[in-house]
């Protein structure tokens, strides 16, 4: 089983390293490779020195926290890179930043709080299981921010478009509803009266999973705003949102949180309405 992760967390980097190369539009090399995919590997880099922390220690306390800085440093490094910094460019890599300013932090301090993040519970006890997770945040950060680093590398000096301005709305509406979705659980969880309760209010009525909404609206907007910068094989970064989409709601998210949900209150009829009348993501509107 080692040995077949190891290999799965090869593959993964070597298809993301394969995207990078083809959605390359600098023209640019460093250390002999194209820009982007010496980017991506540096990505990886960073997650495997993370690793490598974290394995020493199990710990699991700075994943998030490596996983949002490493989404400034690499979207910094874009900045340098750039021929043409203008309005455009600052307002991706803007949303990106701060983004990532805002959300690492506060996983991080969530963590601290609770002592552990349960998913890592026998995740960090084994090594192979460890690489392929931190291999696969490397995934999601390249992935994710492709498009923007894309738009930030590519000169484009012309005004911004209307579908410019559709997709900053996008990301200032998926933005808010991730920092009000995270900010009412947290007030949940703080009030004793809540212990071993599930959030089913404010925002939370509406959706059971409305930060991940907001996570997946945020990246289309950014995915909009970079398009008019794309083109040619660069069109491949596009897949962005859909990658945050499939993993939240296919792989590390839903699954994970469902599961756990199940274990607690899965015989609670309250929380059984709950799952019945509540939309997985989308919120209603009424």
């Amino acid at each position: 089983m080692g040995a077949k992760l190891v290999a799965i967390s090869a593959a993964v980097t070597l298809t993301v390293l394969v995207v990078a190369w083809l959605g390359d539009q600098t023209g640019a090399t460093l250390y002999g490779l194209p820009l982007m995919a010496a980017m991506a590997l540096g990505v990886f880099a960073v997650q495997w020195v993370g690793l490598t922390h974290a394995r020493l220690f199990e710990t699991e306390h700075y994943f998030d926290l490596v996983g949002s800085l490493t989404y400034v440093t690499v979207t910094i490094f874009a900045i340098q890179q750039a021929v043409d910094f203008g309005l455009r460019q600052q307002l991706i890599a803007g949303a990106v930043v701060i983004w990532a300013v805002r959300l690492g932090p506060f996983l991080f301090m969530r963590i601290k709080k609770a002592g552990e993040d349960q998913r890592f519970r026998k995740i960090k006890l084994s090594t192979p299981r460890f690489l392929l997770t931190w291999t696969l945040q490397g995934t999601w950060v390249f992935i994710t921010a492709g498009a923007a680093l894309g738009a930030i590398m590519t000169p484009n000096s012309n005004a911004l478009e209307p579908l410019f301005f559709v997709g900053a709305l996008l990301w200032v509406c998926g933005f808010a509803i991730e920092v009000v979705a995270d900010r009412q659980k947290s007030a949940f969880k703080a009030n004793p009266e809540n212990e071993g309760k599930f959030i089913n209010t404010g925002i939370w009525a509406r959706s059971q999973h409305p930060n991940y909404f907001g996570e997946i609206v945020l990246w289309a907007g950014v995915a909009v705003m970079a398009l008019p910068s794309l083109s040619g094989s660069a069109l491949i970064f596009l897949i962005s949102p859909i990658f945050v989409a499939l993993l939240l709601t296919r792989i590390s998210g839903v699954p994970l949180l469902r599961k756990t949900a199940a274990a607690r209150w899965g015989d609670d009829p309250n929380y059984q309405a709950h799952l019945k009348n509540t939309p997985v993501l989308i919120p209603r509107l009424f």
